[in-house]
């Protein structure tokens, strides 16, 4: 099964660290979050990935050109300019580097996906968010309903804590920060039916796929939320990348699965 990532947003919230490279470049405890996403995906047995670049997308294609090379021990002899590969402890993954336009929007990045996924299911999610969701299980879950469309839902941290108080002002308790049991919101990490490009027949490039697309597959009941209750972040501005990083180095990166 073929897993879709977005990667050519321009990343303008997290702009101290995008100015040079797309945001799914910026590292975590030294490696990119895009390959920390992967990670996820290969610990499950997912390794054919479609990346859909856009802003800086050289960078990425760069990276994986090299990877291989970076991530072996080699000997050279520069008398006749020959490399041996001593060993390699590179990952199984299969890299699909796609061009899909600077400023083309989701939509229109994922529509033009669809002759290399040809008429099986495929997954999908954004080059910024990490998780422990289990993906058995939201295959299994996606299976199981036959529609066209699952993502994977999430409650939010709250920023802030909370407290219950009295008539007479009195701190009934008080919480610190805990999940916004109020909203589930899309985290990614979707499963989709090739069907889903009826929903992207037209021009797509202005629009994103979490508006019309989405928005439609929902109003015609084709479209189903598997919650997930676990760890997932998004690294949308330079705080959740500290954050992050925090979590790395401390040995409680919860979406470590590997």
């Amino acid at each position: 099964m073929k897993v879709i990532i977005f990667a050519g947003g321009l990343g303008t919230r997290l702009a101290e660290e995008t100015d040079t490279r797309p945001k799914p470049m910026v590292e975590i405890g030294g490696k990119p979050i895009l390959w920390h996403i992967m990670k996820i995906y290969s610990h499950y047995g997912f390794n054919d990935f479609i990346i859909c670049l856009g802003y800086k997308g050289y960078v990425i294609k760069e990276y994986f050109m090299n990877y291989f090379l970076h991530n072996s021990d080699i000997s050279i002899d520069l008398g006749n300019n020959s490399m041996q590969v001593l060993g390699s402890k590179s990952e199984a993954f299969k890299v699909t580097l796609l061009d899909t336009g600077l400023h083309t929007k989701t939509a229109g990045r994922l529509k033009q996906v669809q002759k290399y996924v040809g008429d099986e299911d495929f997954m999908l999610t954004y080059g910024d968010g990490v998780g422990n969701i289990n993906l058995n299980e939201l295959l299994q879950f996606h299976h199981s309903h036959n529609k066209i469309a699952t993502v994977t839902a999430v409650q939010l941290d709250a920023r802030f804590g909370g407290m219950d108080i009295g008539t007479n002002g009195e701190v009934v308790s008080f919480r610190e920060k805990a999940k916004d049991e109020s909203k589930w919101i899309n985290a990614g990490f979707f499963v989709l039916k090739p069907a889903v490009f009826q929903y992207l027949d037209a021009d797509m490039n202005d629009m994103m796929w979490e508006d019309e697309p989405l928005e439609q597959l929902a109003a015609n009941n084709e479209l189903v939320a598997f919650k997930h209750t676990g760890f997932w972040k998004c690294m949308d501005a330079m705080r959740d990348k500290l954050e992050l990083e925090a979590l790395w180095k401390s040995n409680q990166a919860k979406w470590k699965k590997w």
